[in-house]
């Protein structure tokens, strides 16, 4: 038990809190300001990870699980709260379930790990931060916004229209090092 994996598995147990205050309480905006901590808590985890030195293999794998689940999870219950439209939730959706199958894929050929690319964390941490924000800017029931919400939702339709476009281009940015990873891990393969 690490740190990291501490702070990941309370993202976990957090999700189900974040469900439960936007679909069965009236504190939509305390579930927006959760999401966006739990968006950050992948943040937090890696940090701590490398400042105490506390990688571990359980920790490879639960951070990304917990990860794709946030991602899922907040995409679609934002959407199915009215907070964005499903054609940016899905969009969103589709190229994270995309990225998912093909780390699949690769593991399963051998490749050899790929680093995240910074325009990746770049796309990433403005998406995490656009569907809080959806979320805080619109009202349920329809009724009308205030004026902060207002000016909060064109900038939130800025990033997040430049997230997603960046989250699509970064996806073909990772083909390059995806080939170099699968043939690196068959000559690592080779050897042994």
């Amino acid at each position: 038990m690490t740190w990291p994996n501490v702070v990941t598995i309370l993202r976990l147990a957090l999700l189900p809190v974040f469900l439960w205050l936007l679909f069965s309480t009236d504190h939509r905006a305390i579930a927006a300001w959760l999401l966006a901590f739990l968006g950050a808590t992948d943040w937090i985890d890696g940090f701590l990870a490398r400042r105490l030195h506390q990688v571990s293999k359980v920790g490879k794998i639960l951070d990304p699980v917990a990860d794709r689940l946030l991602v899922v999870v907040g995409l679609v219950a934002v959407a199915a709260a009215a907070g964005v439209p499903w054609w940016f939730a899905l969009c969103t959706l589709a190229r994270e379930i995309l990225v998912s199958l093909l780390t699949l894929v690769l593991a399963a050929l051998g490749a050899a790990r790929i680093d995240v690319l910074w325009w990746g964390k770049v796309s990433t941490f403005a998406l995490m931060t656009t569907f809080p924000l959806f979320l805080l800017t619109t009202n349920p029931h329809h009724a009308a916004l205030v004026p902060w919400q207002h000016a909060a939702r064109d900038a939130c339709w800025v990033l997040g229209l430049a997230g997603l476009a960046l989250s699509w281009v970064v996806l073909v940015g990772y083909v390059k090092p995806a080939l170099a990873a699968l043939r690196t891990g068959r000559q690592g393969r080779r050897i042994l």
